[in-house]
């Protein structure tokens, strides 16, 4: 079978014969502090949905708006090096008002960008396919606006955004994720 053909059957999320539903439930993220990661988290506007144990083990656990996937760091979570987690992807709506909002609410974030071919710039700045252009893409075309952000241990989070699905992939049907159902726009 090759990637395309798996790529283009039920990328849904619905099971088919002979293959299981797989979600991604929960993306574990290194951190040294788990307090400090908790009030970043928290100042994002993510939904707070455990703090567990103490001493020794610890995991907190926070979800994005509107996200049916959670991030999880705490204390013995994982081997992983603090700030390891890298170019974390969080599609939104409407970039520049996701961007807007994080700025009223304290969080350092970059200027909205694009890339000057391609989609690589992402990744990094530089030179040919990672070079990075000021501003939106042009018409807001799906996929290809970003905006970059840390937490305090330099887990890298990219904004990407995304005002056409590519074909296949959908979000969550009203009423799925009901308790997710909120959108992370300005106020």
């Amino acid at each position: 079978m090759s990637t395309t053909q798996d790529r283009s059957s039920d990328a849904g999320g619905t099971a088919s014969a002979g293959r299981a539903a797989m979600n991604l439930e929960v993306l574990v993220i290194p951190v040294s502090d788990a307090d400090r990661a908790k009030d970043f988290y928290g100042s994002l506007g993510w939904r707070l949905d455990a703090d567990r144990g103490g001493g020794e083990f610890r995991l907190v656990q926070f979800t994005p708006p509107g996200s049916g996937c959670s991030v999880q760091f705490g204390t013995n979570l994982t081997p992983a090096e603090p700030g390891s987690a890298q170019a974390l992807l969080l599609t939104v709506t409407d970039i520049e008002a996701t961007r807007d909002d994080l700025v009223r609410r304290g969080v350092e974030i970059s200027e909205v960008f694009h890339c000057a071919t391609g989609t690589a710039c992402r990744f990094r700045d530089g030179d040919g396919p990672f070079q990075r252009v000021s501003g939106p893409a042009r018409g807001h075309t799906s996929y290809s606006s970003f905006a970059t952000l840390s937490d305090p241990d330099g887990n890298g989070w990219l904004l990407q955004e995304v005002t056409a699905r590519l074909p296949g992939r959908s979000t969550p049907a009203p009423g799925r994720h009901s308790h997710l159902q909120r959108t992370w726009r300005a106020r």
